[in-house]
């Protein structure tokens, strides 16, 4: 009782909140480390022996992930929601097969972590201050829970906006090369290799996207359907559109050399159009800069001497002040 009175009127209540984050942070706990049945352990081995063959084992690696038993409850199981993490985490550059589980795994554990320091930080704020209001313990005990679940999306969007903006910046001096290849004799699988290992310095991502049609395409696998995975792996439209041409002119028999030097030029006519817009638009950026830097002290310079004489005037009961 006088745990309770010490935290206030809202003993009660926090500590009922802090009751049942423990009681969620030990049921998950709980979940993740119950032993999984012997005999579906044993089902599911034989229907991943059976759907995969030695060849895949080997490429994608071995199954001795940590969280492999928690697979039903960390990723997705509706098959639209788990491919589109997929594509989203392959198109910000993680490609491993348990990409989507540990992002999930990053979003559950920070997310009940901060949770966890937030209700902390309550406990902290009502034993040694009794009047705090309700709303701000509601936002101190929730808001870094919520903050820690945000962190993965958010950095899966800065690293897929950062990715997309590496291949736009490198495509037109990509297909400058591929163009000097073909027209220097070779074909568009040898040209394909020589601008991935050339673009490896300077634009890593796209050089990694070219590198990987390069391989699939020495694998066997149809020149048309490595081309489209490609663009939905890039996710640009630039490189979509590329594919878009390439595939058109491998069903009618047009050369590729002139569909490369026409798109190729249309592409850095494209880059420089990019470039004048950001330079069009900064002059529209800096002008709130602008006023909220140079406005304020001007009028402090040219009014502020008239308003300190009309303030010496108003407490000196009428009495200016001389001027010289």
């Amino acid at each position: 009782m006088q745990f309770i009175d010490a935290l206030g009127p809202f003993g009660p209540v926090i500590i009922l909140g802090v009751l049942g984050a423990v009681l969620v942070i030990g049921a998950a706990f709980a979940m993740l480390r119950a032993p999984s049945d012997p005999y579906e352990r044993l089902k599911a081995e034989s229907r991943r022996v059976q759907a995969t063959a030695s060849k895949d084992r080997l490429r994608y690696g071995s199954n001795n992930d940590k969280l492999q038993k928690y697979a039903e409850f960390l990723e997705p199981q509706d098959e639209e929601e788990y491919s589109a993490a997929k594509l989203r985490l392959v198109q910000a550059g993680y490609r491993g097969k348990n990409a989507v589980r540990t992002y999930h795994f990053a979003q559950f554990a920070l997310g009940i972590g901060l949770l966890a320091l937030g209700a902390l930080s309550v406990l902290l704020q009502t034993a040694t201050n009794e009047e705090v209001a309700t709303q701000q313990l509601v936002i101190t005990g929730m808001l870094p829970g919520i903050v820690g679940y945000m962190i993965p999306k958010y950095w899966i969007t800065k690293r897929l906006q950062k990715r997309q903006e590496e291949i736009e910046n490198g495509f037109p001096d990509s297909l400058d090369m591929m163009l000097v290849c073909v027209e220097a004799g070779q074909s568009l699988d040898q040209s394909i290799v020589r601008v991935a290992e050339e673009l490896r310095p300077s634009f890593p991502a796209l050089s990694e996207e070219f590198g990987m049609v390069a391989h699939e395409m020495k694998a066997g696998k149809d020149k048309t359907a490595v081309l489209k995975d490609m663009a939905e792996r890039a996710g640009v439209q630039d490189v979509a559109s590329f594919v878009t041409v390439l595939v058109q002119s491998q069903q009618f028999g047009t050369s590729i050399a002139e569909a490369l030097r026409v798109y190729a030029g249309e592409m850095r006519d494209k880059r420089v159009m990019r470039a004048e817009e950001k330079a069009n638009t900064l002059p529209t950026k800096m002008t709130l800069a602008t006023m909220m830097l140079t406005v304020p002290p001007l009028l402090i310079i040219l009014i502020g001497p008239s308003v300190y004489e009309i303030y010496l005037m108003l407490s000196g009961g009428g009495v200016g002040v001389q001027k010289y």
